[in-house]
């Protein structure tokens, strides 16, 4: 059994942007001295990045008179966001609250009822990313359905999209390919902040089994639609160890469909998801190819790099040990940047100057599931990629017409 010392364990956060001008929900909590869950038992989903300024919200919540600490409940990653991506992460106790620490990303993803005795509400304060392979809104979901089944409230602290809430975009989840990277019937990229998207898989019922949960959000201050991550003036937390950065995140929703081939999405090197790279084909090709596609807010260019086992990362890449010619990524305006439609045109460049198609694309139900349909391999070898591209805005544009029912912000 693992023991954590919450009080300890949450270290600087980095250079922030500029001067701070969002109030995450957590921010709206705490000065209100937790007026809220005064008298109350809580359990808090949360993880290392539950942070009020440099204090994490268990140590804010245990030292606020009249409020008990009951359970603590981890997701993919952990409660310090160290475990790798897919690394099981065992239970554990609270040394500073004494109270027990329990993993959503072991043999059980959902809160049971036994976890949740004596809790008289459940709070959830992580920040996501902003795209719906990212597990963590998987977790909310379950959560949230695991409150409603044992009669409790649910509250989300709202925190930013840092991708903003005006990108939408990429294949609206089909139902044959949900799973716990695609819960929901949403667009890769959804353009919704946590709290949004609890509102909307309730309201929209995208999960089973909620119609009486008390579900209330608390929301941001100073967040408006256009604000990517940088505008919030806020410091990036490394929400898991390959997103250490938000140019790492601002990538992820395209690049991450590299894990689904027999090349590297740049895990084991410091710019996972920056860089791409296979041994059979020369990313200054596919760098000059793309280029010419002058594609908005993107520069490419041939990279040389060789992945390699990092502790605090991924201790063992796809390629290791191997000097892979690939393609870097530079995001040269932010707000007309298309990650999702630019993953389409990276992704498919390399199948078609790949030697062997199938040997490239090697786990063509993982391509499945994180792009959200089935149809995505047939399409790849078949149209371009701006016929992909169109091929999902009409239920894009659906989808943000359903889902402008749901938005706290303008």
């Amino acid at each position: 059994m693992m023991r954590y010392l919450v009080m300890l364990m949450f270290f600087g956060a980095g250079a922030a942007f500029a001067q701070e001008t969002v109030r995450t929900g957590a921010d709206v909590l705490a000065a209100s001295n937790f007026d809220r869950l005064d008298g109350k038992t809580v359990g808090l989903v949360v993880n290392h990045t539950a942070l009020v300024g440099d204090e994490h919200l268990i140590n804010l919540v245990h030292a606020a008179p009249n409020v008990r600490v009951g359970a603590i409940f981890g997701p993919e990653h952990g409660l310090r966001g160290t475990a790798e991506d897919g690394e099981a992460v065992s239970d554990g106790k609270d040394l500073l609250t004494g109270a027990p620490v329990y993993s959503l990303y072991g043999a059980t993803r959902k809160p049971t009822s036994t976890m949740l005795a004596g809790l008289d509400v459940l709070i959830f304060d992580i920040q996501d990313v902003g795209a719906r392979f990212y597990t963590f809104i998987s977790t909310m979901g379950l959560s949230m359905q695991a409150a409603a089944e044992a009669g409790i409230p649910f509250i989300v602290l709202d925190r930013p999209n840092p991708l903003s809430g005006a990108y939408v975009s990429g294949f609206v989840l089909e139902s044959d390919q949900e799973s716990f990277v695609g819960q929901y019937a949403i667009p890769i990229a959804h353009g919704l902040t946590v709290g949004e998207l609890a509102m909307m898989i309730q309201g929209e019922g995208l999960m089973p089994g909620l119609e009486s949960l008390a579900l209330e959000v608390v929301s941001m201050e100073g967040w408006d639609r256009s604000m990517q991550w940088p505008d919030t003036g806020r410091p990036w937390v490394a929400t898991s160890p390959n997103i250490p950065r938000f140019d790492n995140a601002l990538v992820y929703p395209g690049t991450c469909f590299f894990e689904a081939t027999s090349a590297s999405e740049g895990r084991g090197t410091l710019t996972p998801f920056l860089q791409v790279g296979s041994i059979e084909v020369d990313g200054a090709r596919i760098a000059e190819e793309l280029n010419n596609r002058s594609l908005p807010g993107v520069r490419f260019e041939g990279v040389e790099f060789t992945p390699a086992p990092l502790s605090s990362m991924d201790t063992a890449p796809k390629l290791n040990g191997q000097t892979i010619r690939g393609l870097g990524i530079t995001v040269t305006d932010r707000q007309n940047y298309q990650p999702v439609e630019v993953g389409i045109h990276i992704l498919h460049a390399y199948y078609h100057a790949s030697p062997d198609s199938d040997q490239f694309l090697t786990r063509p139900e993982w391509l499945a599931r994180l792009s959200g349909t089935s149809r995505l391999l047939e399409m790849l070898s078949s149209i371009t990629p701006e016929a992909i591209i169109a091929s999902w805005e009409d239920d894009t544009a659906r989808f943000t017409q359903r889902s402008e029912h749901y938005y706290l912000y303008d």
